[in-house]
């Protein structure tokens, strides 16, 4: 699985002109599935997004975690995060999951998120979605959580 965080002030996302997910301090992050993912790289990556010291401490050093400000997390889905960019003008989405795992895996993560953090707000899956963010720092990061050969509990 992939993850795009973004330190942010505050995002939120609309759907058709209505916000459905909107946060102040904490992380975005745009989520994407890949083939070979399940259970497994979800919960390593909601791990990693909520241990991730990327905020700062008394001495300004980013040395805390967003459980440690208690801050929110916005979480999005975005299949194209997958992107082949390497050939051509057109990226390939080959490397994306399925749309049925994709929404599994998202659904699968948002909720175990809901119950390991307390504010935790979510876009849509498959919705046309417009996000908004104050990027603070700015920062972002890269994570990704490759899927292992063979993993069991996977739709693909």
């Amino acid at each position: 699985m992939i993850g795009l965080l973004q330190r942010v002030t505050r995002a939120e996302v609309r759907v058709e002109g209505r916000t459905v997910g909107a946060i102040g301090t904490g992380l975005l992050a745009l989520v994407c599935a890949e083939r070979g993912d399940g259970e497994r790289q979800a919960e390593a990556l909601l791990a990693k997004i909520l241990a991730l010291r990327v905020f700062a401490d008394a001495q300004g050093r980013m040395n805390r975690s967003l459980r440690d400000i208690g801050g929110g997390l916005l979480l999005v889905p975005q299949f194209t995060l997958a992107a082949d960019t390497a050939s051509g003008t057109r990226p390939s989405f080959s490397a994306a999951a399925a749309p049925q795992v994709g929404r599994r895996l998202f659904d699968y993560l948002l909720a175990r998120a809901r119950t390991q953090h307390p504010v935790v707000e979510s876009g849509v899956f498959g919705a046309m979605m417009q996000v908004e963010l104050v990027n603070d720092g700015p920062a972002t990061f890269w994570l990704q959580v490759k899927p292992k050969e063979r993993d069991d509990e996977n739709l693909e």
